[in-house]
């Protein structure tokens, strides 16, 4: 019998803990945030123009990131004028992507303070989180459209270099392979 109450009183004096530990949020800490969505690295990404992940897409599948092309222009033996197109194209990608990062982070505010004011309503959650949308996606495309672009700039041996020197195998680079199969088919309709 005392066995059996001994267990009883075991398992309820363990069991508060147990549950408090099922129901704790992985977010504690994050509650005094200026805007809590975002933790601080991400805001300062954004407000440095930073890729934040948004061109995988693209660097992934062989096509270079200006800023990489940069960092490595010396062993990918960029040439005076590919040196002079990247870095035009890398300044105005930075540029617009720092200005819709601001604009993110000013958007990510004020839905930040429709919560904390207690003003937040359906169509204000509407207008708010449809115009944080359309930014990410306009500041994704920024960085797609510069590594399309850096394609563009650099030799087909020179995007199989950067692929290389990026540490990922050149054997798979399929931008490439597509751009050399995409070439076969245009010489097979001129025959």
């Amino acid at each position: 019998m005392w066995r059996s109450l001994f267990y009883v009183l075991f398992i309820a004096s363990t069991l508060p803990a147990a549950l408090a530990a099922k129901t704790l949020s992985p977010y504690i800490g994050q509650e005094s945030r200026d805007i809590k969505a975002l933790s601080p690295e991400a805001i300062q990404d954004l407000l440095d123009g930073k890729g934040m992940g948004f061109a995988k897409a693209a660097e992934l599948n062989g096509y270079p990131g200006p800023a990489h092309v940069l960092e490595l222009e010396d062993d990918l033996a960029l040439t005076t004028e590919q040196h002079d197109k990247t870095k035009t194209l890398f300044d105005s990608m930075l540029s617009k992507a720092k200005s819709l990062g601001q604009q993110l982070l000013d958007q990510e505010h004020s839905l930040e303070q429709l919560y904390a004011t207690k003003q937040i309503t359906t169509g204000n959650l509407k207008r708010v989180t449809e115009t944080i949308s359309r930014l990410k996606g306009e500041l994704r495309y920024t960085h797609l459209a510069a590594h399309l672009t850096q394609w563009e700039i650099l030799s087909p041996e020179q995007r199989d270099l950067y692929f290389t020197l990026r540490g990922y195998q050149s054997h798979a680079n399929p931008a490439h392979s597509r751009h050399k199969h995409d070439s076969l088919k245009g010489e097979g309709k001129h025959h």
